[in-house]
């Protein structure tokens, strides 16, 4: 998935009230207010200083001109910070049956709803095939060097995904959490446990009831993301 517009380098100066950042532009040291689509907290990767890649917009329709995309770690590694990108992504990859373990279904549905007032990210459908029921996770922290974790805060939204997956499982459906590691610098994924202990105990519980864990990587540049194959995933 190609960005809609060329990206531009600037450095971050802070972030605030969780979808704005103020930066400075490379190019001519103007400061400016970029849209932050990640409601999570980012944790160390919005440090004053960080040298950030931004998506420009000419929408009317919008307020904020510039979207704050990447986070460049140097040495060629990036961090996508737009976790509707895993979404898009991944939705094209479904569609096209080109995500190991989970091809071969007629109809790919997204923000189908089910269960108590909630709508899961992928409904996958076959003709003599189990419903399958897809979670979809991005995944940006790493506290330890090629090690991707998820959360980066307490998720009580996480936990009911979950449990609400569990229940399509114990119902007889397929169903799948998937991480997808937005970063280039992590070759495994777990869970962060100390962060959020509810999360982990959710997970522990859907994983006996029959829920599957996926981790995927992508492949990250100031051009685009593009979805890339498996991680190995293992709960603490």
């Amino acid at each position: 998935m190609r960005f809609q517009t060329d990206l531009i380098p600037a450095v971050l100066i802070r972030r605030y009230k969780r979808f704005l950042a103020d930066c400075r532009l490379d190019a001519d040291g103007r400061e400016i207010t970029a849209h932050v689509a990640n409601p999570g907290s980012m944790l160390g990767l919005a440090q004053e200083g960080t040298r950030v890649w931004l998506e420009p917009n000419d929408d009317p329709k919008k307020k904020l001109k510039f979207a704050w995309r990447l986070v460049d770690h140097g040495d060629g590694h990036f961090t996508g910070v737009d976790t509707g990108a895993a979404n898009r992504v991944l939705k094209t990859a479904l569609i096209d049956g080109r995500v190991e373990g989970l091809g071969g279904y007629d109809l790919v549905r997204p923000e189908v709803k089910y269960g108590e007032n909630s709508r899961i990210d992928f409904l996958l459908t076959g003709e003599g095939r189990r419903d399958c029921y897809v979670e979809v996770k991005s995944v940006t922290l790493s506290r330890q060097q090629g090690l991707a974790e998820f959360p980066d805060s307490v998720t009580a939204r996480g936990a009911k995904h979950l449990a609400e997956l569990a229940k399509m499982a114990e119902a007889g459906h397929r169903a799948v959490m998937l991480y997808l590691v937005q970063r280039t610098d992590c070759s495994r994924v777990t869970l962060a446990a100390d962060i959020d202990p509810a999360y982990a105990a959710a997970f522990d519980r859907a994983s006996k009831a029959g829920v599957e864990a996926i981790a995927l990587d992508c492949t990250l540049s100031p051009e685009g993301t593009f979805l890339n194959g498996p991680l190995p995933f293992k709960a603490p």
